[in-house]
């Protein structure tokens, strides 16, 4: 049975070579995305090390115990780094202080990848003429001074500057002009993942990053033949209130951790997607599978006549697909190596990772094997079992029949009742408060109720399109009955186009329905023409606000500023605002009273489930604790409903901004007298000193934003989502090339009455576009229905404004794509039924 099964391997190998490719595409994305990920890990978790190879313990805050949302309770002092150094086992101390710092290039442009755009200090020692072992100078000195800076070398050498360069930079929103006066080199990971560091002389860093005499942390360096553990044993001793020393093998260990996670994320993605490929890759090895075993149905029975066994039977095929999974394993695991070095490439390319070596690990070729083999003979089993169930003598007889009515009503009883409880489920989550797990669970009960309802569907639907199959005269006519004759076929083949285009019609419907409630919301909520914060959202400067309120062009400003206080043991957040212009510049949706009364800096607003959760009422009075421990008293002049750009308690700043340690803005609203314009905005931003780390957006620049945020991601899903597209194009080849071989007789028949090589080709290729189509309405109709629900689960988060919004040019482009794989993936097919020779072919058997 072995010889037999691996001899009908060699003798289909043009019909396995399809089933073969679905495999290699999917084990290829699986392996492709360990093998990156390994990579990308590893060669973080090397620099981790090697930036951390100067530290052996690392002294720094330690907020766990602090009230939650305080901020820092105790920094590190001068004195701190004093004792330290001064401890017998410790052979140097460091100062270290940092934050965020924008760099703007020499064409006006921010550098590097917002968030990790840094700014630290050079420690020069005590006094100030020493040298910082974590930043050797490439070229140039360190900086000693205010108004010098130094720049890490991979910064330089994509922005061109050079040592006497001027640069222009922000650290809180006012431009700052700073002289090069060094280049260094540095192992600091966020340098390596693309961001950029610049250094200031250690007085100037603390003045912009913390305080004078205070520090963030302190690195200490070991004597020789003292260990980190016995270092930390000393420091120990000497930490202040609210402080935590580290050695610095935890501290790369750590790093290398979060890295981990963070990859994780983009890990599970990249393997849900390779799960949806090789998920449909399993509709076209059944399907393959049940046409090999139908068109061997003779063999096979000629052997269970000779004396074997059922199970012997089943053995041989399920052989077959283990030799096809093993061969699909080995060149998708080969593939996939060579799309983890080419994302390696591209991504070391765009100067957002370490360079490092490919890592192949044990797991991911295991992985890959188990994977092509596992689907693979899963695929085959149930083929395999309905081969060893075929009667002998019925089989030999010509007289097995297909599926029995009993057997048919059996299935469509399943697919309707999983597709009813699915069907259901999802309804039901959409009315819940955290509604994603039944949803989920729903929405895969409902894609295999359809899956399994596809046959039956699948009579109903192409009758639809008999109206238009017509006009092609008898190669319409006999596609039409050819893609129901075996519906199950049909079905399982549309199914793998199904599957994906569910996926992208859903992910499109939400998309436009997120941009739409996010427009409205802006709409709704705004009446200032621009809102002004920090590139990456950290806090402004309040001499932004004065900057802009000194303008002719601008009428009314209110900075948005953020302070921790207690209120009822709880601790909250109060949103300062300018209570006299705030009412010219947002439009809440009141509940109950107003904004009158705010500018006094007695009353407040608040949103209707913070008053909830808190028991409040309009006129209800409460006392709040600030952060420096002085207590005020507030009413509630107004009851609005909250949304996701303004919610919470907003106060009048003249409250606020006394009991804050450091005034800073979130963010800062603006009316001018013009309105939006680009004559205005071009005002403002030269007033800002054109400082590219301060955005200045009116309502159609955050809504384009989004919507640049919103393509970038479904663009990325779309190449994700093509591999499950391409591997059920493969299915619709593959599947029309195996049924042109068994209907060879039928075929040449049909060339001795007279139809023409023409019309073969027309009839096979009109055949392939009503499957494909009919796979492309299931799967946008789904899609819909998906992106619906999932909607609801949006709007119930938050997002109230969420709109139902059916892109109906994008749906008719998916539904025309449909049509595209229908027409492509008949070409060989069809080619291929135009060129037998009917003589041959009615011979055939």
């Amino acid at each position: 049975m072995l010889r037999t099964a691996l001899r009908n391997v060699f003798a289909h190998k043009a019909r396995l070579l399809m089933t073969m490719l679905a495999v290699l595409l999917g084990v290829a994305f699986v392996s492709g995305t360990l093998v990156f990920t390994s990579t990308i890990s590893e060669a973080f978790h090397k620099s981790s090390q090697k930036g951390f190879a100067h530290v052996d313990v690392s002294v720094r805050q330690d907020n766990s115990d602090a009230p939650e949302g305080r901020g820092s309770v105790s920094p590190i002092s001068q004195r701190t780094l004093e004792r330290a150094g001064d401890l017998p086992g410790a052979k140097s101390a460091t100062g270290v202080v940092s934050g965020f710092a924008a760099l703007s290039d020499k064409d006006g442009k921010l550098v590097g990848d917002g968030f990790s755009t840094n700014g630290a200090n050079y420690y020069a020692g005590d006094n100030g003429q020493g040298t910082d072992p974590r930043y050797p100078m490439k070229s140039g000195k360190a900086p000693r001074a205010p108004g010098q800076v130094a720049l890490d070398a991979k910064t330089a050498e994509r922005t061109g500057y050079k040592v006497g360069d001027t640069v222009r930079m922000s650290i809180d929103g006012p431009v700052r002009e700073e002289k090069v006066t060094g280049v260094f080199t540095t192992d600091a990971g966020n340098v390596a993942a693309g961001g950029t560091l610049v250094l200031f002389d250690n007085a100037s860093a603390q003045k912009l990053f913390a305080k004078p005499g205070e520090y963030t942390e302190i690195a200490l360096a070991a004597q020789q033949g003292v260990s980190q553990t016995a270092l930390k044993q000393q420091v120990e001793k000497i930490l202040p209130a609210h402080a935590e020393a580290v050695t610095g093998k935890k501290l790369a260990d750590d790093e290398s951790k979060t890295i981990e996670s963070s990859m994780s994320g983009m890990k599970t993605s990249l393997l849900a997607f390779a799960g949806i490929a090789l998920f449909v890759g399993i509709f076209i090895i059944a399907n393959t599978f049940t046409m090999l075993v139908a068109q061997r149905t003779k063999e096979l029975a000629l052997l269970r006549a000779v004396g074997a066994s059922r199970r012997q039977v089943t053995r041989s095929v399920l052989i077959e697909a283990l030799a096809v999974g093993t061969v699909a394993g080995l060149a998708g695991m080969a593939a996939g190596i060579g799309i983890g070095a080419a994302l390696r490439t591209l991504v070391g390319k765009m100067g957002t990772m370490p360079s490092g070596p490919l890592v192949i690990e044990p797991s991911t070729v295991v992985t890959s094997l188990v994977v092509g083999v596992v689907v693979t003979v899963l695929a085959a089993w149930l083929p395999a079992r309905r081969a060893a169930k075929i009667p002998p003598v019925a089989a030999m007889g010509s007289v097995h029949a297909p599926a029995t009515t009993r057997s048919l009503v059996v299935r469509n009883t399943i697919g309707a009742l999983f597709a009813g409880a699915g069907a259901a489920l999802v309804l039901l989550a959409t009315s819940m408060d955290d509604g994603k797990a039944p949803m989920g669970l729903g929405a895969g009960l409902l894609l295999i109720g359809v899956f399994v309802l596809t046959p039956l569907l699948s009579r109903p639907l192409i009758a639809a399109a008999a109206p238009v199959l017509r006009m092609f005269n008898v190669s319409g006519k006999l596609a039409r009955q050819n893609a129901v004759r075996n519906p199950r076929r049909t079905a399982a083949t549309a199914s793998a186009l199904m599957i994906g285009l569910t996926l992208i019609t859903g992910l499109t419907v939400i998309a436009n329905g997120v941009q739409k409630g996010i427009d409205k919301m802006a709409s709704d909520s705004l009446k200032a023409d621009y809102t002004i914060s920090m590139a990456n959202y950290t806090p402004l400067s309040p001499d932004v606000d004065k900057k802009l309120s000194s303008m002719d062009e601008v009428t009314a400003t209110s900075p948005l500023r953020n302070t921790p206080a207690e209120i009822d043991g709880d601790t909250e957040y109060l949103t300062g605002v300018n209570g006299a212009t705030i009412g010219k510049l947002a439009s809440l949706d009141f509940r109950q009273g107003g904004w009158a009364g705010l500018s006094g800096g007695k009353k407040v607003v608040v949103d209707t489930e913070t008053a909830k959760s808190k028991g409040w009422k309009l006129g209800s009075t409460f006392e709040v604790a600030y952060d420096d421990g002085k207590k005020g008293t507030f009413s509630v002049g107004g009851l609005y409903k909250g949304n996701q750009m303004m919610k919470g308690i907003l106060a009048d700043n003249a409250s606020v901004t006394p009991h804050m340690a450091k005034v800073a803005d979130m963010q800062i609203l603006a009316k001018t007298k013009d309105g939006a314009g680009a004559k205005v905005k071009e005002a403002l931003n030269k007033q800002l000193g054109n400082n590219p780390a301060v955005l200045v957006q009116d309502k159609k620049d955050v809504s384009e934003g989004v919507s640049q945020m919103i393509s970038l991601m479904l663009n990325m899903l779309y190449g994700l989502l093509a591999m499950a597209v391409i591997v059920a194009v493969l299915g619709v080849i593959n599947t029309l090339a195996m049924s042109v071989f068994e209907r060879g007789q039928e075929i040449g028949m049909l060339r001795a009455i007279g139809l023409d090589r023409r019309g073969i080709k027309r009839m096979v290729r009109l055949e392939s576009l009503v499957i494909s189509l009919f796979g492309g309405v299931l799967g946008i109709g789904l899609g819909v229905f998906f992106g619906w629900a999932a909607g609801e689960l949006i709007a119930g988060a938050g997002l109230d404004t969420y709109t139902l919004v059916l892109p109906w040019g994008r749906l008719g482009l998916f539904l025309a794509l449909a049509a595209l794989v229908g027409v492509l993936a008949s070409l060989w097919p069809a080619r291929r039924a135009a060129r037998l020779n009917m003589l041959a072919a009615i011979k055939t058997e």
